[in-house]
């Protein structure tokens, strides 16, 4: 695989290191093909592996895989919680399903003026075995 075509999958896939001019690692900077610093996850990766292997601090290991300190950890933690996938950038957005079907929408926006936002968590909760935020109550009855 070329590193033209090597770069396309990644940045097809959203893995393209966000600042690979950064990565001044040995290995990035060698001429060995296979350490490719547009590869996010291989500089992760890598970034791991010379603080708990190679024993570089965390600070220095970070800022020569083109890292901050406090990104160092972040990504330590979701790697030793969900291994190489947690070297994957998490997804943005909604994290699980949509809680507001339609009746339930339906049931905030005809409920009377004067009940309070709590009191209808109470009662969707009760009526339709959902547990809704105040906030999200409230926004619906905006609308």
């Amino acid at each position: 695989m070329s590193q033209q075509s090597r770069r396309e999958s990644l940045e097809a896939k959203g893995l393209l290191h966000p600042r690979p001019e950064a990565v001044t690692a040995e290995l990035f900077c060698s001429s060995d093909p296979f350490f490719f610093a547009l590869d996010k996850v291989q500089v992760k990766y890598e970034m791991l592996r010379a603080h708990y292997v190679s024993g570089e601090t965390a600070a220095g290991a970070a800022r020569t895989h083109g890292y901050s300190r406090g990104a160092f950890y972040l990504v330590a933690d979701s790697f030793s919680r969900s291994g190489m996938l947690g070297l994957l950038d998490e997804r943005r957005g909604r994290k699980g399903p949509l809680k507001l079907s339609p009746e339930i929408v339906e049931f905030l926006r005809t409920a009377a003026a004067a009940t309070s936002a709590p009191d209808l968590v109470s009662q969707a909760e009760e009526r339709f075995g959902v547990t809704l935020h105040r906030r999200t109550v409230e926004r619906v009855r905006r609308r």
